[in-house]
Formats: C-alpha cells, structure tokens, sequence
C-alpha cells in the first residue's frame, strides 16, 4: 500500500530510536556520550555519560521512565517516543522530515492561524508532507531539456 509518502524509518528498539533521534537531531556529527549527559543535565535531567553509551550499544533494553524522560530532555522530543510499542513515534518522526524539509528549503514558510503553544498537530504536519509530495511528483525530471 504504497501512497507516494515517505516511509518512516522501522524504529523497534530503543536503540533503533536513540540512532535515529543522534542522526536527525544532530546530522553529520557524531556525539559523545559525555556530551549528550551534559545537555540532558543542562535541560534539568540526568543521564549518565556511560548508560547512554550502554544504550547505543544495545546492552540496555527497558530503561526506566525517568531514564525515557531524561533522554527526551535531551533530544526535545516526547519521551514516550521511546517507549515500546509507542504511538508517538510516527509524531515525532513525521514532525522532523517536516523540520528537515524546512532546514533544506523544501518548505520556505508555514503560517497557522489559532495555534497553542504546541504549534502544529502531527495531523497537520503529516497534511503538509503529502502536499509537498505530491507537488515533487508533478514536477518534471531534472535534466529533461526544458529551460525553466
């Protein structure tokens, strides 16, 4: 059942999820542990340097919800992102192709009438990812010989 979406990546394990949210949140550089400890604490967390690193190696699995709550702090998401089985996760993964496709100009500007603090609804954002996939998909080839 293929819609012409962009398909969000498989994020099972917390693992998968923490690799997803390093390379999105911080793309082309590779964090240290140490350096993501010292941004969940200075958002009011706590994390250790090495049970993050644990994290990213696979050895910890079911960390505890104040463990999900600190790597939320640090990452800027929901920290029920992390959670097994979690229903936010298309959210959040939905919410950064839409922030991607804004850091590269794909989207210049979006305006909304009447939103909460919590700006766009997931709803919506996943609205806007399908009209700017169906704009690409009309738009011909590149390199076709038509002068634009």
């Amino acid at each position: 059942m293929d819609n012409g979406e962009e398909r969000a990546p498989e994020l099972r394990t917390l693992r998968q999820k923490v690799e997803y949210m390093v390379e999105e949140t911080f793309p082309g550089r590779k964090i240290s542990g140490r350096f993501f400890a010292d941004l969940v604490r200075e958002r009011g967390g706590s994390l250790s340097h090495s049970y993050f690193s644990n994290i990213l190696a696979g050895k910890v699995t079911q960390p505890s919800e104040e463990i999900l709550k600190a790597l939320g702090l640090g990452f800027g998401v929901d920290w029920r992102f992390f959670k097994e089985e979690s229903e936010v996760v298309d959210d959040v993964v939905a919410g950064l192709q839409f922030l991607a496709k804004r850091r590269t100009g794909e989207i210049s500007g979006l305006a909304g009438r009447g939103l909460g603090e919590d700006g766009l609804p997931p709803e919506l954002l996943q609205f806007a990812l399908s009209l700017l996939k169906d704009a690409e998909d009309r738009r011909p080839p590149a390199g076709n010989g038509q002068r634009g």
